[in-house]
């Protein structure tokens, strides 16, 4: 008599029942937990790139927007930014990257809250002033008085204003500043050196009482 072929059905496995869904609950918890360690690790990443950086990033909002309560509303913004693409930072000059985002951000929202700021002319013929005497590096970090200085700052361009507070002020390098505003470097120095003489003719003006 031949033999009737055996055929495995699960029903004939009574293990089989018992450690899948086991195996399927294990699995998931796993996901879960390697997924909440990795959001733990990004978190961390992401507070150890962007913390040391955020008194820059608000000194930058603030004279780009001119208002306390509107530079941490950017700020805030520019972080909730920095951190949902923080995956495609990979290292490098975090500092220059966060800036990078609060400029982006203050520049929309400054384009949709007072676009007029953003078409303000730059006058050759006016500013085309030379004064020895108001070297803009010593008058910026050492003896403006710093009302005079904060309402000649605030008086220049949106344009003008940000190169002198990243030059001047955060002390960052050219090539730091071409890349933060995705200029040339070359137009970094022309922008850089027409906003030193707006700012010396407004401080002569300031100082010697004609505003």
């Amino acid at each position: 008599m031949a033999a009737h072929p055996v055929f495995w059905s699960r029903a004939s496995d009574p293990t089989a029942d018992r450690t899948t869904p086991e195996m399927c609950i294990r699995s998931t918890h796993d996901a879960q937990e390697g997924r909440r360690v990795q959001e733990k690790t990004q978190q961390l990443r992401f507070e150890q790139t962007v913390l040391p950086h955020l008194d820059a990033a608000y000194n930058l909002a603030r004279w780009l927007t001119r208002n306390d309560q509107d530079a941490e509303d950017v700020v805030q913004e520019a972080c909730l930014r920095a951190f949902k693409f923080f995956g495609g930072f990979y290292g490098g000059d975090s500092r220059a990257w966060l800036l990078t985002i609060v400029r982006n951000t203050c520049y929309t929202w400054l384009r949709h809250n007072r676009a007029h700021e953003l078409t303000t002319p730059f006058d050759e013929t006016i500013h085309d002033v030379e004064c020895e005497a108001l070297n803009p590096e010593t008058v910026l970090l050492h003896h403006a008085d710093q009302q005079l200085l904060r309402r000649a700052l605030e008086a220049l361009p949106v344009e003008s204003r940000e190169v002198i507070v990243l030059r001047e002020l955060e002390g960052l390098s050219y090539k730091e500043i071409g890349a933060i505003a995705d200029i040339p470097l070359g137009t970094v120095m022309s922008r850089l050196a027409r906003a030193r003489k707006r700012l010396q003719h407004d401080l002569a003006k300031r100082w010697n009482g004609e505003d």
